[in-house]
């Protein structure tokens, strides 16, 4: 698809510099950099998965799993 962009006269100047030292379009150049960024952009906003455990346990019995105080003192004994 054909587009007008309207670049900064340095950018563009270095960009059609770098394209060349690649042996590159300006086209290509510009695609890679929009590829790039949007990769980026995905990667930011994909939820983070978290591993759940599924398996049987849990805390020993008569321990209160809501008073930091009663952990704390369970961890503490030697078991």
């Amino acid at each position: 698809m054909k587009t007008t962009l309207d670049l900064n006269d340095a950018l563009l100047k270095e960009a059609k510099t770098l394209a060349a030292q690649q042996d590159t379009s300006l086209t290509r150049l510009i695609e890679e950099g929009l590829q790039l960024r949007l990769r980026a952009q995905r990667a930011r906003t994909r939820p983070v998965r978290l591993p759940v455990y599924r398996g049987k346990g849990g805390l020993v019995s008569g321990l209160d799993g809501l008073s930091n105080k009663a952990l704390l003192e369970a961890a503490d004994r030697d078991t």
